[in-house]
């Protein structure tokens, strides 16, 4: 596998390779350079593998969520992303005290992290696929230097994936409710 921070600036693909499975691969062409798999359709327990190390991201609470993310075997949180479904977005606090906030547009097409209001470190486009999630992944030149960038792209990529169950259930959920109310 290639090291993520070796893919700044080129245009990188995330892909789910079979439907209903929540296995995802980080392309460069036709070489995978990261993994993320949940460890099951329902649970938010997900484990990412890169050139550059393994993680796992776990998301916590209902009402405001959470998502810890620490090395594999352990339990100790490196870093801790806190959802603001307000603004349809976050923040990601990181050692040192520094946070990269992310923000999505309007039609949930694109995601992407950055340190204030600079230029984007991460950012996912073209995220579409009801059975198969995909997305474009650009990576700026800057972010080669951050030491968090291995987990970052699967994180960013992590996010994307759990707003698109939330919006499933929920669509599945006023569904149901809407046909409880009508029948």
């Amino acid at each position: 596998m290639k090291h993520v921070r070796d893919l700044a600036g080129l245009e990188l693909t995330w892909v789910q390779p079979a439907a209903l499975k929540l296995d995802f691969e980080l392309r460069d062409g036709d070489e995978v350079v990261a993994t993320l798999r949940f460890r099951s359709t329902f649970g938010s327990f997900a484990t990412v593998e890169t050139a550059d190390g393994t993680w796992t991201f776990k998301r916590m609470g209902f009402f405001v969520t959470r998502v810890t993310i620490c090395p594999a075997g352990s339990d100790d949180a490196i870093a801790t992303f806190r959802n603001n479904t307000w603004s349809a977005g976050g923040t990601l606090e990181l050692s040192g005290g520094r946070e990269l906030h992310a923000n999505s547009n309007f039609w949930g097409s694109r995601y992407e992290f950055k340190f204030g209001e600079e230029e984007f470190q991460v950012r996912f486009t073209r995220i579409r696929g009801a059975l198969h999630l995909s997305s474009t992944l650009e990576i700026s030149a800057d972010a080669a230097t951050l030491p968090e960038l291995p987990w970052l792209v699967a994180l960013g990529w992590y996010l994307v994936v759990m707003m698109s169950s939330d919006a499933a259930a929920g669509a599945a959920g006023g569904g149901a409710a809407a046909a409880a109310a009508a029948g």
